[in-house]
C-alpha cells in the first residue's frame, strides 16, 4: 500500500515510479505534422537561458552555432509550453498555414 502524501512529505520518502532505462522511439516517428501552431522566436529578447529546451516535452528545441534557440518543426507538436514557460516573453505561438 502506498504512503499517505501530506504537505510535509519530502521528495526521498516518495515511491519510486516509473523507470524508463533507455531511451525510447521518438527520434524515429517524425511527429511535426501533428502541429497546428508552431513557435516563433523573437531573437531580440531572447537571452538564450534555455528555459523552453528544458520544458521541451519532444526535445525539440535546441540553440543553433550562434546559440540561438528554435525549434525542430519534424518533432515539435505545437504544445505552446515553451511560450508559457519563456520568462522573457520572447516566444509566441503561430497558426500554421495549410
Amino acid at each position: 500500500m502506498a504512503k499517505q502524501l501530506s504537505l510535509d512529505t519530502k521528495w526521498h520518502e516518495l515511491t519510486l515510479g516509473v523507470v524508463l532505462p533507455y531511451g525510447g522511439n521518438a527520434r524515429v516517428n517524425l511527429t511535426g505534422s501533428w502541429r497546428s501552431e508552431r513557435p516563433i522566436w523573437d531573437h531580440e529578447r531572447c537571452v538564450r537561458c534555455g528555459v523552453c529546451d528544458m520544458f521541451c516535452p519532444d526535445a525539440a528545441i535546441k540553440p543553433d552555432a550562434e546559440g540561438k534557440y528554435g525549434a525542430n518543426l519534424d518533432y515539435c507538436k505545437g504544445c505552446g509550453i515553451c511560450t508559457r514557460e519563456c520568462p522573457t516573453g520572447s516566444i509566441h505561438m503561430k497558426l500554421e498555414e495549410v
